[in-house]
């Protein structure tokens, strides 16, 4: 079965990560949960709370439900998998440090293999110096991350740029998801690589 690499760690945001994690499965995709140790971590629910008596200006985090990562970024071989998503949340701030993660998104990305990102993704995106010349998206608060990186910024719900896709929040998984399908079944039906 065809495998995509999902990195994450504490405080990942738990519908940018369980979303996909169950829909790559019906079609057949296996998914691989990796973290900095192969541990269980904590996922985080991330909204900005409706008709709060004390508005929030940035979202409310509140505990999630726990996924365990069945490998260490450290041991992780890029090509054993067809593709990668990379989930939101507070998790990607530290794990945008983690060298072994940088190595496996830049191979992933180079290889022409399809990668998704949402929310604070792109922050592991910039890092990785992957996105340079790049359209992308991702939440709003992390524009400033994406120009960084040197991509061009779009707000719109997802975007397409070659092998990779990108989304702005979890409220986005089902275009983003529907794109992210097209690209992986692309690659494993035998066309190769996705164009860069």
């Amino acid at each position: 079965m065809a495998r995509v690499l999902m990195p994450l760690g504490d405080a990942t945001e738990a519908l940018d990560t369980f979303y996909p994690f169950f829909r790559l499965p019906e079609d057949g995709f296996d998914v691989v949960v990796a973290g900095p140790e192969a541990r269980l971590y904590h996922t985080v629910l991330h909204e900005v709370p409706p008709n709060s008596a004390v508005p929030w200006d940035l979202t409310q985090e509140r505990p999630g439900y726990h996924i365990q990562a069945n490998v260490a970024f450290r041991d992780v071989d890029p090509d054993d998998y067809v593709g990668m998503f990379i989930s939101g949340g507070r998790a990607p701030e530290y794990l945008r440090y983690d060298a072994d993660l940088l190595r496996i998104t830049r191979e992933i990305l180079q290889a022409g293999k399809p990668v998704a990102s949402v929310c604070h993704g792109i922050e592991i995106l910039t890092a990785a110096g992957c996105i340079e010349g790049r359209s992308v998206t991702t939440v709003a608060k992390c524009a400033l991350d994406a120009r960084q990186g040197g991509a061009i910024y779009v707000d719109q719900p997802v975007v397409v740029d070659g092998n990779l896709v990108t989304a702005r929040t979890w409220h986005d998984n089902t275009p983003l998801m529907r794109e992210f399908m097209k690209l992986l079944e692309r690659f494993t039906r035998g066309d190769g690589s996705v164009e860069i």
